[in-house]
């Protein structure tokens, strides 16, 4: 089967010194497809960046000013959709990937085995030149997303990856810092089969990630869009989860008040305690109803969903 249309996509931040190489050295041609396209969004770059794509034969799309590499992925998705690509590769700009591996992206796509693919760093352990922490830090948020998504991915930060055009389709993001994890968080809540290859990195002495160049602010936004993630994807769990933590906390300072009064006859000077039980047994009924109604709500946001899907790929088709 042969597909018409691949577009190879990089987001770029101040990248002058190695975009026009990176560029020039992906292969021109892709067994099954008509048409390659290279895409660049410039996110708000103060340097040439814009000028070296242009010399490497890219379409560039700008920013006017620094977005973040989320909004820059929901850029490149509007634009593959618009100009009908049937699979978007996303690489970094900075050469830390090896373009020659887009053929080992796109293979599971085209043979049907994948919707979607994402690179793995982590194959085989730890790549070298990576931080420790970052490396732990990674590997954490991997285990939380797993969790969430409850399937097993070894790396959920890389931004190598390659997307089917009705995984673009159906792409609904919220955040503008990164993309990376709630799009696999997002696709696989909808069914859609992810496929991890193996990919070499390498690590640059001195080179500082534009995602994570404070791993404290990395981490705590990165926790705060899982964590909406897990509101969103598994509203009754999420919140049934509270109501039964707030529940215990009321059983166990009822139980305090009730073992006082059972040996002394009065709940004197424990009074206040008693209280805040009776207040936190409501609020877990409270919480308890309300993850009911975000389970509703959920399903009903799932209907949505399915309903922008085909109005986005009528949009689009038509175009």
């Amino acid at each position: 089967m042969n597909f018409r249309k691949i577009l190879i996509y990089m987001p770029a931040l101040n990248e002058e010194e190695t975009i026009l190489k990176v560029l020039k050295s992906i292969p021109k041609k892709y067994e099954g497809f008509d048409e390659l396209e290279l895409l660049v969004v410039n996110d708000g770059s103060s340097d040439d960046t814009e000028k070296e794509a242009i010399k490497a034969g890219a379409t560039v799309l700008n920013h006017n000013h620094n977005q973040g590499v989320g909004k820059a992925f929901q850029t490149a998705v509007d634009y593959a959709l618009k100009s009908h690509a049937d699979i978007m590769v996303s690489v970094d700009a900075d050469g830390q990937f090896d373009v020659n591996q887009i053929t080992d992206m796109i293979a599971p796509i085209l043979n049907k085995k994948a919707d979607f693919c994402s690179g793995n760093r982590f194959a085989n352990g730890r790549p070298v030149n990576m931080p420790k922490v970052k490396f732990f830090g990674n590997s954490l948020i991997s285990k939380i997303v797993g969790f969430v998504s409850k399937a097993k991915i070894q790396d959920v930060s890389c931004g190598f990856r390659a997307y089917s055009r009705d995984c673009l389709y159906n792409l609904n993001l919220q955040g503008s810092f990164t993309y990376t994890h709630e799009t696999i968080l997002d696709l696989l809540h909808k069914g859609y089969k992810i496929s991890q290859i193996p990919v070499n990195v390498k690590y640059f002495d001195g080179r500082v990630s534009r995602v994570a160049n404070n791993l404290f602010v990395y981490g705590f936004q990165t926790s705060f869009i899982i964590f909406k993630s897990f509101k969103d994807y598994r509203p009754l769990s999420f919140f049934l989860t509270i109501a039964l933590i707030v529940f215990i906390i009321a059983v166990l300072l009822a139980g305090f008040v009730c073992i006082h009064w059972y040996n002394t006859s009065m709940i004197t000077p424990y009074k206040s305690l008693g209280f805040i039980a009776l207040a936190l047994f409501g609020l877990s009924m409270l919480i308890s109803v309300l993850a009911f109604l975000a389970d509703m709500l959920n399903r009903i946001r799932g209907n949505q969903e399915k309903i922008l899907f085909l109005t986005k790929k009528k949009y689009f088709e038509e175009d």
